[in-house]
């Protein structure tokens, strides 16, 4: 082959090797951009609000399930006082619940839920999970959920998913002070008090109105 003849040979598969490059490379840009569109943290682009106020009618009615198997593996174990914040901790969730249902229902729809069997462990494994659980609502699944609300201006759900945000955080706080105490969590059941209105727990009642939605702090439950 004369040596034009190979360089134009040579030049042709380096310029088809070189597009063949770029469109891979364009496409595995894209893939991943597609991939993280689906998985980003919070993301509630592809739902409404009345899907996500069904998903977390769920979440909340398998976590009330899940807690009351806790507080009664921990009052197996000597843990009371745990066993009386994880009472508390599902009455809380009865109250969202209870708020969830009522928004849903004003859109239109019908409250479902899959109610599954409880993994029940160790109370200290089940301190963790709680943690866990309440951790992903607060910082990943109720932000999601707020966006969305906001951008369809759904002024409703927007209460909901906010206070539930808002007492969840405190959950898990109150959870990571159980596991933290874990041999003080011992000796006899403890009250807790619950805000009717938007689940706030605390245990003690606050000074003052409930510290989230404002509720007289007449209108708080006892729960041990």
């Amino acid at each position: 082959m004369k040596p034009f003849r190979m360089f134009a040979h040579t030049a042709m598969i380096a310029g088809i090797s070189a597009m063949m490059f770029v469109a891979a490379i364009a496409t595995a840009a894209q893939t991943t951009k597609s991939e993280e569109k689906k998985t980003a943290p919070g993301e509630a682009a592809t739902a409404t609000a009345l899907d996500n106020l069904q998903a977390a009618y769920d979440g909340e009615s398998n976590a009330k399930t899940r807690y009351e198997a806790f507080a009664k593996k921990a009052d197996e174990e000597g843990y009371t006082k745990i066993a009386s914040l994880f009472r508390a901790a599902a009455h809380a969730e009865s109250v969202h619940i209870s708020n969830h249902v009522a928004v849903i229902k004003k859109m239109g729809g019908e409250p479902k839920a899959d109610i599954k069997a409880p993994d029940v462990k160790s109370t200290k494994e089940n301190l963790e999970a709680a943690i866990k659980g309440e951790t992903y609502e607060t910082e990943i699944m109720y932000p999601g959920f707020i966006k969305q609300a906001r951008d369809e201006k759904n002024k409703d759900a927007l209460k909901t998913f906010n206070g539930a945000k808002a007492v969840e955080a405190e959950h898990a706080k109150l959870f990571k002070q159980a596991l933290e105490n874990l041999d003080q969590g011992k000796g006899g059941a403890v009250a807790y008090y619950v805000c009717k209105v938007c689940g706030y727990t605390a245990i003690q009642l606050p000074k003052n109105d409930c510290p989230i939605c404002s509720n007289p702090k007449d209108n708080f439950d006892k729960v041990k």
